[in-house]
């Protein structure tokens, strides 16, 4: 663990340089174990895939307490020698509709794959993945990782409108558009499912270290569930 001061009412906290499954299981402790313990210091919490940015008040001595609190935190965490999986980690299995009726690239992750389209389906869908990070915007959780065959750069041009729901592919990661927005990710399918908590905070289904698995799903069963065809 690294600790470094950022500005006054702010530092990071640093759990290496690798991308793993046991660091993101260990942030998502973390995280839980700062806001639970530290509420009022805290002002906000921002995992990343290696750290962690707290935002603290001025009104006390937090920066030592924080220091001194995640440094202990730390040691009791290596000693009782915790797996890789959270505790309060949920499993979100999430319907997809794999078709070129929602998915532009999907022929192309094909093609550049040297797979069939059922193929690319099943590797995406036959992996569970866990959530590393959430932002870009709200609720958008970027999952590791994707099967290396289906592993895609992303585009050299962004589009300027991905719809809801849309599920990418970008470098060796995976993601769903909880709304619309710009994306440069190679589009494979659409979740119908919402991936807001309208009357929760925070308002995505996603936490850190959560897995998520895909299951294709019929054109029938993705209009069913209130699914909208992509218009081009």
């Amino acid at each position: 663990m690294l600790i470094s001061r950022l500005t006054e009412s702010a530092m990071m906290v640093e759990f290496g340089q690798q991308i793993t499954a046991e660091t993101t299981a260990m942030i998502a402790d973390y995280v839980t174990f700062i806001k639970t313990q530290y509420s009022r210091e805290l002002i906000d919490v921002t995992p990343a895939y290696t750290k962690v940015m707290l935002h603290f008040r001025l009104d006390c001595n937090c920066y030592s307490l924080m220091v001194a609190a995640s440094e202990q935190w730390f040691a009791d965490h290596q000693q009782s020698h915790k797996g890789s999986c959270h505790s309060t980690s949920k499993m979100h299995q999430l319907p997809v509709y794999y078709h070129s009726d929602v998915a532009p690239d999907l022929a192309t992750v094909a093609e550049h794959s040297k797979l069939t389209e059922q193929q690319v389906i099943y590797r995406h869908s036959d992996k569970i993945y866990q959530v590393g990070a959430i932002g870009f915007t709200a609720g958008f959780a970027f999952l590791s990782t994707v099967d290396d065959e289906i592993a895609m750069p992303r585009l050299s041009s962004p589009r300027l409108q991905i719809p809801a729901g849309s599920v990418g592919i970008a470098d060796n990661q995976t993601a769903i558009y909880p709304d619309q927005s710009p994306g440069g990710w190679h589009i494979i399918g659409n979740c119908p499912q919402s991936l807001f908590l309208a009357d929760q905070y925070p308002l995505s289904i996603f936490s850190i270290g959560d897995q998520v698995q895909f299951f294709a799903i019929t054109k029938q069963e993705f209009l069913d569930l209130g699914g909208l065809l992509w218009k081009r």
